[in-house]
């Protein structure tokens, strides 16, 4: 049994609702549907009244809701404990970091720090944006990089944790480039033909980026979803080997545009976001973690 299994049952148990919670947790429905059906297999009994709407608990479901909530509690009191013990390690920044940062921003951004901050130790949790976000407001980080766009702000409250910016991003449409060099997938796309779109899964943050993007277009493409993964770099090789378009971040296209495996599928300025690039900790008045490394990086980022 795993323990985000509880996490969404808890999740679940509070919206009432399959799609809410999904959204709530950062998964497809699909993949919460089966957590919840691999909970219930656990534990041998339906927790989840499926024949009534809104959701309902089961009856050993509302008894179960009461001691996920306890074995949750209990865990996350043992964890602060055993990190209250750490001595080791004290030079070692923890950051908890979205997937697609992890794989793109973050090393580039380590490498531009080194020549004036020297070399950084760190620990990298890669995760979703949901869980990214909570391992920081549980106490589990020491930073967190993430994504910020107005549209979609992280649920922060600015009273216990404060941020910085590292810089921008962009969000826009690539595909593979066809023997001529133009884009295979270009953006609009032709009257009456269907783009194959390889596309976030329903829920993930940059899913909901995109249909910001598309909202916005003057002319909204025809996209016929082929491919669905909450990764962007699973996006970008289905993309580089030519199966439809995808929404990427400009950082992690820059080898493919150079090697000219990949192109801008629209013309730039068109289809396309910014989002900032934000770093996050808790105000040092409240901070559960301090660590003198953290706290010179961030003395070091504040002062650029």
């Amino acid at each position: 049994m795993e323990t985000k299994w509880l996490e969404d049952f808890m999740a679940l148990a509070e919206t009432r609702s399959f799609s809410r919670a999904a959204q709530l947790r950062h998964v497809t429905q699909p993949a919460f549907s089966r957590r919840i059906q691999a909970l219930e297999a656990w534990t041998g009994i339906d927790l989840i009244d499926r024949s009534s709407y809104p959701t309902r608990l089961t009856q050993a479901g509302e008894t179960f809701h009461g001691q996920a909530m306890e074995i949750v509690g209990a865990l996350q009191a043992t964890r602060n404990l055993m990190r209250s013990h750490q001595v080791a390690g004290q030079d070692m920044i923890e950051f908890a970091v979205p997937h697609t940062l992890a794989f793109t921003f973050f090393p580039h951004w380590l490498t531009g720090l080194r020549p004036q901050f020297g070399t950084i130790k760190s620990r990298l949790n890669a995760f979703n944006v949901h869980d990214a976000v909570l391992r920081l407001t549980e106490g589990g980080c020491d930073l967190l990089i993430a994504y910020h766009h107005p549209s979609q702000p992280l649920q922060l409250n600015a009273e216990r944790y404060e941020m910085l910016s590292l810089g921008a991003e962009t969000l826009a449409p690539y595909a593979r480039p066809g023997t001529d060099g133009a884009p295979m997938w270009p953006l609009p796309a032709t009257a009456g033909s269907r783009l194959p779109f390889l596309s976030y899964a329903p829920g993930a943050y940059m899913a909901r980026l995109v249909e910001a993007i598309l909202k916005q277009a003057t002319a909204v493409p025809a996209l016929d979803t082929v491919y669905e993964t909450d990764m962007a770099e699973g996006l970008k090789a289905m993309a580089v080997e030519g199966h439809g378009l995808a929404f990427l971040p400009a950082s992690s296209v820059r080898r493919e545009l150079r090697n000219k495996r990949l192109v801008l599928a629209a013309q730039a300025g068109h289809y396309e976001v910014t989002m900032d690039v934000r770093i996050y900790r808790e105000r040092p008045a409240l901070a559960r973690r301090t660590k003198p490394q953290a706290q010179a990086l961030w003395d070091f980022l504040a002062a650029r």
